[in-house]
């Protein structure tokens, strides 16, 4: 028995109950967990294995989804990853994170109006609660578009739902530096480095604010500091020669 067993393939016969209690939604975020740390540690067939057979436990779950077009993103597929994106819009047209995942592929592809499109619509849904998230790269697409203006308004939008949004605070510093706005650049770099301390964007910044303000001495204080603390970032060597 145990030889004709090995040979020919055991196999457990399970009643209707308890095939009926398998949650596929369940079933299908264990593949996802799976797939997306595969996908992390380079696994690339594993991955996909994983995520493809998320997708076939839930066809129409948005984390499957976009969690197997993210795959596609990342090996260049991205026609296919499209495809899912679009799927999953017309299965669930109103799920904020479908609509702000898609808008940063569309930025990806340089498709900017689409988008910020995609971005606005997030915000509006009633039980999506990553709308910082959506502003702030709504107001990254801007800025890869060179709307300057656009993104400031995005950014401010993003730190009126969470004040200390790091890369909000930099980012909204440094155009507020280049529109003259001095003083609100200054003041937000100081919140900044209150909450999170010195980063070598911050020191870099608070380095160029002070050389338009004429402050040398300040230029040289936070010069030392990047020196110190950063000495091996590329930060400080745009510093060193002159480029920032």
């Amino acid at each position: 028995m145990i030889a004709a067993c090995f040979l020919m393939g055991c196999v457990t016969v399970e009643s209707p109950a308890k095939r009926q209690s398998v949650d596929p939604v369940a079933a299908s975020d264990a593949r996802v967990t799976l797939g997306l740390s595969y996908l992390e540690r380079g696994q690339w067939q594993r991955a996909h294995l994983n995520l493809q057979k998320a997708l076939d436990a839930a066809p129409a779950y948005p984390r499957a989804q976009l969690a197997l077009a993210h795959y596609y993103q990342k090996v260049g597929e991205n026609r296919s990853a499209e495809a899912l994106y679009v799927r999953a819009l017309q299965d669930s047209p109103k799920n904020g994170d479908v609509l702000n995942n898609y808008g940063v592929f569309l930025c990806s592809e340089d498709r900017y109006g689409e988008a910020i499109s995609a971005f606005d619509r997030a915000v509006l849904q009633p039980d999506y609660f990553q709308v910082a998230s959506s502003y702030e790269n709504a107001a990254l697409c801007s800025m890869k578009q060179g709307n300057a203006t656009e993104a400031a308004d995005y950014f401010r939008k993003t730190l009126d739902h969470e004040p200390y949004r790091p890369v909000a605070m930099l980012q909204l510093a440094k155009i507020e530096m280049s529109d003259g706005q001095f003083r609100a650049a200054d003041d937000r770099l100081a919140q900044f480095s209150q909450r999170y301390g010195e980063t070598a964007d911050s020191l870099l910044l608070k380095i160029q604010l002070s050389r338009r303000n004429g402050r040398l001495d300040r230029v040289e204080k936070y010069a030392e500091l990047l020196r110190q603390q950063f000495p091996d970032s590329q930060q400080y060597q745009n510093y060193l020669a002159n480029e920032y």
